[in-house]
């Protein structure tokens, strides 16, 4: 069996570093926001390079405090993608503003930059790239137009952490940057976890009393806040990963193009590529087929893991479909029909590589 991320091969490299720090958290009995997550905060933001790195609960949670800090409101716009997990757009609806649904880029599968700034309207509040996959954004002109139509930039880098274009590091581009630490991430707790990160000291504050019920003094409430902290245990395990997340993506990044290497050329596949504008990490390897449901059939048979990422743009999910019926985004329906992701993490051996990609020249051409 090749899985699609091999965790418990990850652990047993750090299980006795996590398990002496779980055993100090527990003989300890500090459990929330204590030791651990301040100095995971401190070592992630330095690992960053940016001047604060605030944790919370998720992913979600982090683009929801991020943008209700920026003061995204009910009735303002916020531009993305359509091609990502529901997350982003959730965050935005929490709110009470609107997504706006910018198309993709066919070869990056992030958001089609160019196409931003048609996008705009009076409403229109920021913009919230997806750094989809672990491949960067092209923040250039990106940034340009957010300075230009004076809007916000909240990163979310749920897929990217290590990635970074000319060494600066996705999630220090725009007022905050937003983590996810779900388990299958590059960087993952054994649970929930985020965090944001930004480099404004006022941000940081609003972030820090959000994330804590509207507090900074216990008992005394300035805002309506949210549940939302990182927890000891959690940290303990983020601290001895990010010690090894460098080589944790250079072990992706050597996988990643051992497949290239191995389906470029190969006839109905189109291998993932590399802009060359960004370092990308490989959160997935996703490539394109017109054999989807053959190839999926045949790694199955053969007990190795597949999965799409993502089979329904938001603008097509019943929850949105009505609000965006006469939407048409034909890049992101389009790679839809076609993406599939094989199985990638810093363990993957070149002879599993070789495996699946046997079993996919088999099944390609069906």
């Amino acid at each position: 069996m090749i899985p699609m991320v091999d965790l418990k091969t990850q652990y047993r490299q750090i299980k006795a570093e996590v398990e002496q720090g779980l055993h100090q958290v527990l003989e300890d009995a500090h459990f929330i926001l204590g030791p651990n997550v301040r100095a995971f905060e401190q070592e992630a933001a330095e690992y960053l390079g940016a001047k604060h790195a605030i944790s919370c609960a998720s992913g979600t949670d982090a683009l929801h405090l991020a943008l209700a800090a920026a003061g995204i409101k009910a009735g303002d716009e916020v531009i993305t993608s359509p091609f990502t997990f529901i997350a982003t757009a959730e965050a935005i609806c929490y709110l009470g503003a609107k997504p706006v649904f910018v198309d993709i880029d066919p070869y990056t599968f992030n958001i089609d930059v160019e196409q931003i700034e048609s996008a705009i309207t009076a409403n229109t509040r920021a913009i919230l790239p997806v750094h989809l996959f672990g491949q960067p954004v092209d923040m250039g002109p990106l940034l340009e137009i957010a300075r230009r139509r004076e809007l916000k930039v909240i990163e979310d880098c749920a897929q990217s952490f290590g990635a970074d274009i000319d060494g600066r590091q996705t999630g220090t581009f725009g007022e905050a940057g937003c983590f996810s630490f779900f388990p299958s991430k590059n960087l993952g707790c054994f649970g929930d976890g985020g965090m944001i990160t930004t480099q404004s000291d006022g941000l940081a504050e609003k972030l820090k009393v959000l994330r804590n019920h509207g507090s900074e003094q216990r008992y005394h409430h300035s805002t309506i806040g949210y549940n939302s902290r990182l927890d000891e245990m959690q940290a303990v395990i983020l601290r001895a990963k990010l010690k090894r997340i460098t080589a944790y993506n250079e072990g992706r990044r050597a996988a990643a193009h051992t497949y290239t290497k191995r389906l470029t050329g190969l006839p109905g596949i189109t291998p993932p590529q590399e802009d060359g504008k960004g370092s990308h990490v490989y959160h997935q390897y996703t490539l394109l087929t017109s054999n989807r449901d053959a190839i999926m059939q045949g790694l199955s048979d053969a007990r190795i893991s597949s999965a799409i990422y993502y089979p329904i743009p938001l603008h097509r999910q019943e929850v949105f479909a009505e609000q965006y019926r006469d939407v048409s985004l034909p890049v992101s329906e389009a790679i839809a029909e076609q993406c599939l992701s094989l199985p990638i993490y810093p363990e993957l051996e070149s002879e599993q590589i070789h495996t699946i990609v046997d079993v996919i020249k088999t099944h390609a051409a069906a």
